[in-house]
């Protein structure tokens, strides 16, 4: 009820109707995506590139994904560089961020949305969306490392160190590991991630 209440009063904060999208949900539908950055903090961060796919049921749609390059504004850490390999050149094509949040939300609707540390992701999509639409990202949301702890809690030893590194969870669900710190590879290992985690709580 709550819940309802404050999602009500955000719409009204919207400035654009055209987004009002965002707000019809998609109960068959979701979105796995994921940012690369210029650094993990998100005041000082910029967005390089965002990758999104559509999970329909239990099936990953490959062919509806979503990848966009974007040219930051300011300077890259050297030691992201070397984590994500986007070089400044190999950015200069790249759309401007607002058009990059605009084509990404096109993408996604009001598709409820799934990723890993999600935190983080939404976090610098909202620094962009709040001063473009008057609003935050409304999309309900799942993170699979919080699903993957919640489930191995039940089975490890009581207080035992539970590793939540992506490179661990995707060893431990049995599933293909793609090239990491790629926006849109990342995006369909964490979908992969949420239909296992899905297929262990069935068990």
């Amino acid at each position: 009820m709550f819940e309802r209440f404050f999602r009500n009063r955000e719409r009204k904060k919207l400035t654009e109707p055209a987004y009002d999208v965002l707000y019809e949900t998609h109960p068959d539908e979701m979105v796995s995506f994921d940012c690369e950055t210029t650094s993990l903090d998100v005041k000082e961060a910029e967005i390089i590139s965002i990758g999104a796919v559509k999970i329909r049921g239990r099936k990953i749609l490959t062919s509806e994904s979503f990848y966009v390059l974007v040219k930051p504004e300011g300077m890259m850490e050297a030691a992201n560089v070397t984590i994500h390999g986007l070089r400044p050149k190999d950015l200069s094509d790249g759309i401007p961020v607002e058009d990059a949040i605009r084509q990404f939300l096109d993408f996604t609707g009001g598709r409820s949305l799934v990723g890993y540390y999600l935190e983080y992701d939404v976090a610098m999509i909202n620094k962009f969306l709040k001063p473009m639409l008057g609003i935050k990202l409304p999309n309900p949301q799942t993170d699979v490392s919080s699903l993957y702890y919640r489930q191995e809690v039940t089975r490890t030893i009581h207080n035992a160190y539970i590793d939540l590194r992506m490179a661990t969870m995707v060893k431990k669900l049995g599933i293909p590991d793609l090239p990491r710190h790629d926006a849109l590879n990342d995006s369909i290992n964490v979908a992969m991630m949420y239909l296992a985690l899905q297929a262990r709580s069935r068990r």
